[in-house]
């Protein structure tokens, strides 16, 4: 190999997927994802051990951790239809999650506890949306 064509680096190659932006979100959604999945696990274990949380519990690691589960089969389908079939259930999950930290802020957590993460799911829907929108996907009303 030439000496002087040793150290270039293709320009398109990250170094690491998980830089960060300058809100110290990671750019790469796979990753957001995970680190908002072990955020969910985390407020799933402080919710309260009412039989009325068990069930609000179970629903939310579901929905929470399946949005980066469903993101990750998006990114191994075979054909554009499945990609799109993924994102779409991976949007559902993140519709249903804000639904599950919607009914636990305030009544299980101080709003200010998850605001961060309300936030979070927010981004989140809009960017599933935005990677349907380019894919062609259409929207129900």
């Amino acid at each position: 190999m030439d000496p002087q064509t040793s150290n270039i680096q293709p320009q398109n190659k990250i170094e690491n997927p998980s830089h960060k932006s300058q809100r110290g979100k990671p750019y790469d959604l796979r990753e957001r994802l995970y680190i908002f999945s072990k955020r969910i696990m985390q407020l799933c274990r402080m919710l309260p051990k009412t039989p009325e949380c068990e069930v609000i519990r179970k629903q939310l690691a579901k929905a929470g951790t399946s949005i980066g589960a469903n993101f990750e089969e998006a990114d191994g389908s075979l054909t554009k239809k499945d990609f799109v079939n993924k994102v779409a259930i991976a949007r559902k999950e993140a519709k249903e999650t804000k639904y599950w930290l919607r009914i636990i802020s305030g009544n299980c957590f101080c709003e200010s506890k998850i605001q961060d993460d309300d936030r979070e799911i927010e981004e989140i829907i809009c960017i599933l949306s935005a990677i349907l929108k380019k894919s062609g996907y259409r929207f129900r009303l």
